[in-house]
């Protein structure tokens, strides 16, 4: 019985490592062919929550006046910004469903598909780049989609290499199961009242 036991562990553990090393294999696979296929960006993403990043993001709009724009989070004053200025209003596309920078990914993955849209220009602070890059490098190349990242300075230092790993650990868990782990954040349930700057 031990025997056989071990024998089924052992399947078990094999299938899911060949599973997963196919899917993370997938990943470069996906972006290669993107890369290919559609080489230059037709989409502006910012990612909200920034002090700034909306406001460069009008800067860079204004240059690229046929690229639609994609807002992901941030502060209703600060999204203001866009959609008060000389902008045709069809351009813009607000999304306040993330709750923190794995779900500025997740949660606008699908409406850039639906959109027939796989290259954007990736619009956030310097110091989230290295963070939102590998996340988009999962989540986005996991589905065919790939960014070219335009950093906004902030003055800020980098974060930290473990949040960038826990995050794309997270990016992972959503490519398997569909789901980010943010409900896993105390933060989210101590600070809902306060803005989504404060919980990237």
């Amino acid at each position: 019985m031990k025997k056989f036991t071990a024998k089924i562990f052992s399947l078990s553990f094999i299938t899911l490592t060949t599973i997963f090393l196919l899917v993370v294999a997938n990943v470069p696979t996906q972006i290669l062919l993107t890369k290919v296929r559609s080489p230059q960006p037709q989409a502006i993403l910012v990612l909200g929550g920034g002090t700034g990043r909306e406001r460069f993001a009008l800067e860079f709009a204004q240059k690229h006046p046929n690229l639609p724009i994609w807002v992901s989070g941030g502060s209703p004053s600060e999204r203001q910004v866009l959609i008060q200025a000389d902008i045709d209003s069809q351009r813009v596309h607000l999304d306040n469903r993330a709750t923190d920078t794995v779900t500025n990914f997740t949660t606008t993955v699908n409406a850039l598909l639906e959109n027939n849209i796989h290259h954007v220009y990736l619009i956030t602070s310097d110091f989230h780049m290295r963070r939102s890059r590998a996340i988009a490098t999962v989540v986005f190349g996991s589905r065919g989609i790939i960014v070219t990242p335009v950093s906004v300075s902030s003055g800020q230092p980098r974060e930290e290499t473990s949040r960038v790993l826990r995050d794309v650990a997270r990016s992972f868990l959503w490519v398997f199961s569909g789901r980010t782990g943010a409900s896993l954040n105390p933060r989210l349930t101590q600070q809902a009242q306060f803005s989504i700057r404060d919980l990237i």
